[in-house]
């Protein structure tokens, strides 16, 4: 299950029809301006126009990535409350558009250190559980690469998050494998690949893991610095992607690809020549797992 992350400019059905067009069998969207704290409330006919696309292109798996502005464990509690509130939004957002996954950046400590963030942040996300309960969307915390403060560039950031929540069930992990290789999970080899399974089943588990983005580094293992880069042209090795995409617990799940959305040389879209890649390594990968 191969997609992108769309634009949504002109409304946000004009992601679906895209994603339609180029025969993605899912997509990832933004569902506001995600470098804006302000939010127009949707409308009734952006509504309707998202539901009539979903249904005209059948494409059911959809996620939602939140903004960039979020930060739920910032240790200054106006700046905490006020990421708070607009992330209550998308998640009303995503729950009004049927959308059943949000991901999301688990947060930066600022200064206070992992622990005191994390502790923080999931203090800030048991809030808002409480505040809006019955919700059906998930969300998916994303591994990050470790730029910074931020929390997540290790698995068991996540591990500790999904343990110490309180509804722990409306949570997921969304597996970013430039983010991986950029925090130091060795994506350079086949056996690399290998182990980085066991590592994320021995912490977080495969069954948590709802999305995937699919984006190559330009950026050498452990540096901690995000560069995406195009399937195949950057530090991953393609056996480790082969690996990952044939790992049959997460065969089924979305992959997404945050690739620069430009042309080819050859003159197609860089997206459609990424999940042929892409479909062409789990094919491989496959094909080894049965050798």
């Amino acid at each position: 299950m191969f997609g992108s992350h769309l634009s949504v400019a002109g409304g946000m059905q004009n992601a679906l029809n895209e994603a339609h067009e180029l025969k993605m069998d899912c997509v990832q969207v933004f569902t506001k301006n995600q470098r804006q704290w302000t939010v127009k409330p949707l409308t009734e006919e952006q509504i309707t126009l998202w539901d009539e696309a979903r249904k005209k292109t059948g494409l059911t798996d959809v996620i939602s990535h939140d903004s960039y502005l979020i930060n739920l464990a910032n240790p200054d509690k106006a700046k905490r409350e006020k990421s708070a509130a607009l992330f209550r939004e998308e998640l009303l957002r995503c729950e009004l558009l049927g959308i059943p996954f949000l991901v999301t950046h688990p947060g930066a400590h600022l200064g206070e250190g992992e622990e005191s963030g994390i502790k923080l942040y999931c203090k800030t996300l048991d809030q808002i559980h409480k505040d809006l309960p019955g919700l059906k969307v998930k969300t998916c915390l994303e591994t990050t690469a470790g730029q910074g403060t931020c929390l997540g560039w290790k698995l068991e950031h996540l591990q500790q998050m999904l343990s110490d929540v309180k509804q722990s069930d409306r949570l997921g992990v969304c597996v970013d494998t430039a983010h991986l290789i950029a925090a130091g999970y060795d994506l350079t080899s086949q056996a690399g690949a290998q182990e980085v399974i066991q590592q994320m089943s021995d912490t977080i588990t495969l069954e948590r893991i709802k999305v995937f983005h699919l984006n190559d580094s330009k950026i050498a293992l452990g540096k901690r610095v995000d560069r995406h880069e195009h399937i195949g042209h950057g530090t991953i090795a393609k056996s480790a992607f082969a690996w990952l995409l044939s790992e049959p617990a997460l065969m089924d799940i979305p992959k997404i690809l945050e690739t620069a959305k430009e042309d080819h040389p050859d003159g197609k879209p860089w997206d459609v020549v990424n999940i042929k890649t892409l479909k062409t390594l789990q094919k491989q990968g496959i094909k080894t797992r049965k050798a």
